[in-house]
């Protein structure tokens, strides 16, 4: 299992993933499930994924592919004039992907599932953000709720609901991604660190900022500490429950 967020902000995006990969007791490993493409002054583009690993990996492949074949006709993620045909790209592919897969195994056709979080920017455009399910449809993010989650999303939901407001710093926005990872992965085994973060700028079209949170990041420690340490504080504080109440 996965985890992975995607938050939209009046001042850019942010993707934060996960990198543990399972495949059994013992075989456990890291993998990234973060990829961004793109031209600068034109577009930039990043996509996340949850699900199988076989399935997102033909579906980045694929993807990768089509932007260095400029001989078969059709347009790539680096090519579609709008962020709506770029996610019409990827969420074709990935239908097709699977559609492929199941064929030959059509006992255990759930096995090849996989969701994923398309953002960017394309020229001159509003910044979009999209969730794509593996049956090939995909949604735009709205105002009311202005992130995606895919994956183990249940542990670290609760916090983006309360606390996140577009109209954070990135800042604040990371500090509370922090605290939505540290909660799954203290709830989840099969989630874990390194993280992997990219921030994109609005307007820059350049490249996204990116940089991996490891075990021995001190900052992520003391996140996880001094938040353990809120909560136990904060329901102290509570009044006390009575059962003549």
């Amino acid at each position: 299992m996965s985890y992975c967020v995607a938050l939209k902000l009046s001042r850019g995006l942010i993707f934060m993933s996960d990198t543990l990969t399972n495949g059994g007791l013992d075989n456990i490993s890291s993998y990234p499930k973060t990829f961004s493409w793109g031209i600068p002054g034109n577009r930039q583009i990043l996509l996340t994924t949850a699900g199988n690993l076989a399935t997102s990996q033909a579906v980045i492949k694929t993807l990768s592919e089509q932007i260095k074949d400029k001989n078969n006709g059709s347009q790539s993620i680096l090519t579609a004039p709008t962020m709506f045909q770029v996610a019409r790209i990827v969420s074709q592919t990935l239908a097709e992907v699977i559609d492929v897969s199941s064929k030959w195994h059509q006992k255990a056709e759930n096995k090849f599932s996989a969701n994923f979080i398309l953002g960017g920017q394309i020229n001159n455009n509003e910044m979009a953000l999209y969730l794509i399910y593996p049956e090939g449809n995909f949604i735009e993010v709205s105002h009311k709720k202005p992130f995606f989650q895919i994956g183990e999303t249940k542990y670290g939901r609760p916090i983006l609901v309360r606390a996140f407001e577009s109209e954070m710093s990135f800042e604040d926005a990371i500090r509370l991604l922090m605290v939505s990872f540290d909660s799954t992965i203290k709830a989840n085994l099969s989630v874990g660190l390194p993280l992997d973060l990219f921030v994109y700028i609005n307007n820059s079209l350049s490249e996204a900022k990116t940089h991996k949170i490891t075990e021995d990041n001190e900052y992520f420690r003391m996140v996880s500490r001094e938040w353990a340490d809120s909560l136990k504080k904060s329901l102290a504080a509570l009044p006390k429950f009575e059962f003549n109440n």
